[in-house]
């Protein structure tokens, strides 16, 4: 592990400006891929009663956008590869509002089929080149910031939810709704600018192992136990994200206007902790943070399941994204570190562990919720979440060998500089 985990070192780059910007930048992504990820999730009742689908109907279109965002996690790769990731950062949130605007007014089932596919293929290109960024940008500040772009995710969720509720008790329909989303969505892409970052020397924690240079199995081994907690993570995620909003209609007979308030307060719960992950790292270290996180969360998903009416699921559900807060934002850390001088590498194989995720977690919940057993959906990620404690250990901080020198391994020389979009000049 580096010294974002621990570490109170200023940031390590030669232009504090450039540096701020690309933070600002970055989390400005992760606030519209926060908005438009929250527009897609509470609007799913009204989409399917405009369309005229099914429950089981929706389970299959979120279970094909989620395929389609692991595809748009490789192809984003070999983007941020030709182009950077700046570039393809922009580019990728100005399709997801495009596809916003194309799901609000689709003539039909199939045509709101195809753009909740490409919905998903943007999703996907959005989190391997932010999630690239932000690690870069950690490894300047040489502290754990994380997971403060996440957080700005969350908050970015919680005020489109509430956006989504309150139109819809305003009457809007849900053309419109999607349409204000995908607006915001559009603008916040717009501000979206390059900031140069100049290299930063690996530290002696943080640097691989020379054989770990090249992707290969060690990698992949290396990986699996942060692939396991994002993959648990994101089921309950997709659980409560996607379904929370049918669950409080369907299940606790909530209305269309007040169904949506699961999801706004999950994300509060992720803003909160979130918001205080990157303090907590630092002060007891991550594996402290991961048992915690990883017990609050089952048995806030354990009150979810058997929740009476839908204001005690609101609580519930602010509780499970508190205790999810944290893992997320620690996972991808983790993974950055193992290549820190091709991070695109390693986030979009972890990108694989996301979305099976998502995939598990919105097809589980949505099947059960379809034959009405939505409750049973959030206790199985329940008892998940309890098996998570036994991984803490794989975010113990290894400590550097005493005699390393902060140098360069033989024969790879200095690293290439950086474009001022993020890529790397040949």
């Amino acid at each position: 592990m580096n010294t974002s985990v621990g570490a109170t070192a200023p940031p390590r780059s030669a232009s504090g400006g450039s540096l701020a910007g690309a933070r600002r930048v970055t989390a400005t992504v992760f606030a519209a891929q926060g908005v438009a990820v929250a527009a897609v999730s509470t609007t799913v009742p009204a989409v399917a009663s405009r369309l005229g689908l099914s429950s089981l109907a929706m389970t299959a279109l979120t279970i094909a956008l989620t395929l389609a965002a692991g595809a748009g996690s490789f192809a984003g790769l070999a983007a941020v590869r030709r182009s950077g990731p700046v570039t393809v950062m922009r580019a990728a949130v100005l399709t997801a509002a495009a596809t916003l605007l194309s799901v609000a007014w689709a003539p039909g089932p199939a045509t709101a089929s195809a753009a909740y596919v490409l919905f998903g293929l943007a999703l996907g290109a959005i989190d391997v080149s932010v999630n690239t960024r932000a690690a870069t940008v950690e490894r300047h500040y040489g502290r754990s910031i994380l997971s403060s772009f996440y957080a700005a995710w969350s908050a970015a969720g919680v005020a489109a939810a509430l956006l989504t509720a309150g139109a819809s008790r305003l009457g809007w329909p849900v053309q419109y709704v999607l349409t204000a989303h995908a607006v915001l969505v559009a603008l916040l892409a717009l501000t979206v600018r390059p900031h140069a970052l100049t290299p930063v020397p690996s530290s002696p924690s943080d640097r691989p192992a020379p054989d770990d240079e090249i992707p290969g199995r060690r990698v992949w081994a290396r990986l699996v136990p942060f692939g396991v907690v994002l993959l648990v993570a994101y089921v309950v995620d997709s659980a409560v994200s996607a379904w929370s909003t049918a669950y409080l209609h369907q299940t606790l007979a909530a209305s269309m206007a007040t169904a949506p308030l699961a999801y706004a307060a999950y994300q509060a719960g992720t803003v909160t902790g979130r918001a205080g992950a990157d303090v907590m790292v630092r002060r007891v270290g991550p594996v402290a943070v991961v048992r915690a996180a990883a017990l609050l969360t089952a048995v806030a998903l354990a009150g979810l399941a058997v929740a009476p009416s839908w204001p005690y699921a609101v609580v519930a559900a602010c509780c499970a994204g508190l205790g999810v807060a944290a893992l997320i934002p620690l996972c991808v850390a983790a993974a950055g570190r193992l290549r820190p001088g091709a991070p695109e590498t390693v986030l979009a194989r972890l990108n694989v562990f996301n979305y099976v995720g998502v995939l598990v977690g919105a097809g589980a919940s949505g099947g059960l919720g379809a034959t009405g057993h939505f409750r049973i959906a959030y206790a199985i990620p329940a008892a998940l979440a309890v098996a998570l404690v036994a991984t803490a250990r794989f975010f113990r901080p290894t400590a550097p060998p005493a005699a390393c020198v902060d140098y360069p391994p033989p024969g790879l020389g200095p690293r290439p500089p950086m474009a001022e979009d993020g890529g790397r000049r040949p």
